[in-house]
């Protein structure tokens, strides 16, 4: 035997191996002494609950019971969940798909029971299963007017890989308008909107008694084509959710063409959607409602004590066939769903939230968006679920990506509205990469303005543009020196009008004193400006002389004031001798002021 052949027995041996591992056994010592069947057709959605009394009657503990589907509905079962029902409180089962041995083409599910189950004891177990698409449309077609009937095709046995001593078959309809349903399996009766099959005794394993029920079914008939359930988490304090859906209605085909003055006339439509109620959590906030054309403002937002009620009502209703495409978003603070220890992080929220009542998902794609730095480590999930690589989303600021986690899950209803877990790891001196990273682009903003706006990157010099501009700083100055000056003017009045009240000769000499340095001071600034404009050769150092020589024939006329002051203090002038002199100053005065703010204006 070669080294080929040796191997390929190795992986023949391993692989039956695993198979044989994941294989469960039927053991003929269980019994089911009594099933309660029910069949709830009042929805879009059949639910099949079967309450089961199992009675161990072999010599050893059975630790689980197999589930088999009935073969008619197998291939549409979504969900199958299990309780251990008790006097005192209900306890949740674990439930797995399984196969059994010898037993090709048939779907098998494992229950573990709570506590091995001993020798002549029972246990009663009740096991929740569902089946979307199941009901058929019949016929398939209806008016706008018409009422929707449906089929459903089921068995009236318990398809159990046990024995079963008793059984009973409860069907219920939404309505009591049943048009047809199967007679020829017996005992068989029915009353209003219930159907009951049985009791049947002493089934064998995998019996099956077809039965079919034709009645009538308004309710709406939504399903999920697709919903996309975006996740993401920021460790400031916030986490955004936002779904994008593709719903249909999946009931009996619109006959016809759509009259919307009847639908508002008549009333009419009753398989029709005009709105269903959407439940977000009771601390979402920001909620949006919009599809392609933007926000479809009929909707409300309604406050339930543990949840908000959104009613979702698009543009238009949805007949059988017809379709639409929304997103609803919302926010939602952390703290209520992300959970850390040092550097470890657990986000846990719903992989699906509720939609509608009764909500069929025929395709959810969830992706969660973690922090930039954090590092997957697994995601735990109630159910299985198909994993994709995980990828990187880049926003504002961030430079390595952040982690995208995706994952798929098809066929999903109620049931599935359960928490995933996401561990992770983050580091938090990583919250600080951001608000660095703009102070940085800031800074180095800065530093490029400082750059541009000193640097002259100019290959060749403009000595006439620099000319010009040296030109207007001095004039700037001139003119700031001047106004300062022609404030001067008027502390001379001030101290002149002072004087020829108080009389007080000393003080009017230093205060005249002090004036006079100053006005000194500006006449010599304006003057060195004004030879700085004679060598850069501009006109405005002519004006500048100008305004230097009206400034002394101002100089002149404050002198004569003071002088006229003195000698009225003196006494050596009347009162009106001196108001006929002063009345002449001041008219000088001010037609030298007025050339003065001409020659200002001008430069």
């Amino acid at each position: 035997m070669d080294r080929l052949q040796l191997e390929l027995l190795v992986v023949s041996a391993l692989l039956a191996t695993c198979c044989t591992a994941n294989q469960a056994s039927i053991s003929a010592d269980l019994v089911n002494t009594n099933v309660d069947r029910t069949v709830d057709l009042s929805s879009h959605l059949p639910k099949i609950t079967n309450v089961i009394t199992v009675q161990n009657t072999g010599s050893s503990s059975a630790k689980s019971y197999i589930y088999a589907v009935d073969s008619s509905v197998a291939d549409s079962v979504s969900f199958v969940g299990a309780v251990a029902k008790s006097s005192d409180e209900d306890q949740r089962l674990t439930v797995s798909e399984t196969t059994v041995a010898n037993q090709v083409g048939k779907v098998f599910y494992r229950i573990d029971l709570a506590s091995p189950l001993a020798a002549g004891q029972e246990v009663k177990i009740e096991v929740e299963s569902f089946f979307p698409h199941t009901l058929q449309p019949y016929p398939s077609e209806i008016a706008q007017s018409e009422k929707q009937l449906v089929k459903f095709a089921t068995s009236a046995l318990f398809y159990s890989p046990y024995k079963t001593t008793k059984q009973t078959t409860v069907v219920n309809a939404v309505s009591s308008n049943i048009e047809a349903y199967t007679k020829t399996v017996k005992p068989v009766s029915a009353q209003d909107n219930s159907i009951t099959y049985g009791p049947f005794e002493n089934t064998e394993p995998f019996a099956e008694a077809d039965i079919t029920v034709h009645y009538e079914n308004n309710s709406p008939f939504l399903a999920v084509s697709e919903l996309d359930r975006l996740i993401e988490v920021s460790h400031w304090g916030n986490i955004a959710v936002e779904e994008t859906l593709d719903i249909r209605h999946t009931g009996a085909m619109l006959k016809g063409p759509f009259s919307r003055y009847d639908y508002q006339r008549n009333q009419d439509g009753q398989a029709s959607i005009k709105s269903f109620k959407t439940n977000l959590p009771a601390a979402a906030r920001d909620v949006y409602y919009r599809d392609e054309i933007g926000n479809i403002s009929t909707s409300n937002l309604k406050e339930l004590d543990d949840s908000l009620e959104v009613e979702l009502r698009p543009r238009f209703p949805l007949f059988g066939g017809w379709k639409t495409h929304y997103t609803l978003g919302y926010n939602i603070p952390s703290y209520q769903y992300l959970y850390n220890n040092g550097d470890k992080y657990v986000l846990k929220m719903r992989f699906v939230d509720h939609v509608y009542d009764d909500q069929v998902v025929d395709y959810a794609t969830l992706r969660v968006i973690l922090p930039e730095g954090c590092k997957v480590e697994k995601l735990v999930t109630p159910f299985t679920v198909n994993r994709s690589p995980d990828q990187l989303h880049y926003t504002y600021l961030d430079t390595t990506g952040r982690p995208v986690v995706i994952a798929h899950k098809s066929n999903m209803v109620d049931a599935h509205i359960q928490d995933f877990e996401l561990h992770y790891t983050f580091s938090k001196a990583s919250m600080l990469m951001e608000p660095l990273l703009a102070v940085s682009a800031f800074y180095l903003l800065f530093v490029m303005v400082i750059i541009y706006v000193r640097l002259d990157f100019s290959i060749t010099k403009d000595e006439a543009t620099e000319s010009r501009l040296r030109v207007a700083g001095l004039i700037e100055q001139i003119q700031g020196q001047q106004d300062r000056r022609s404030a001067l003017y008027q502390s001379y009045d001030d101290a002149i009008n002072k004087y020829k009240s108080s009389k007080d000769n000393t003080g009017f000499i230093a205060k005249r004193k002090a004036i006079d340095a100053d006005y000194k001071s500006l006449t010599g600034q304006i003057a060195g400006l004004m030879s700085k404009l004679k060598a850069e050769g501009s006109d405005a150092a002519e004006k500048v002389q100008e305004l230097q020589t009206l400034d002394s024939q101002v100089r002149e006329q404050v002198n004569l004031a003071i002088t006229y002051a003195e000698k009225l203090i003196a006494g050596k002038m009347t009162k009106q001798q001196y108001l006929d002199v002063e009345a002449t100053v001041r008219s000088k005065k001010e037609d030298y002021y007025s050339k003065m703010e001409g020659i200002l204006a001008n430069l």
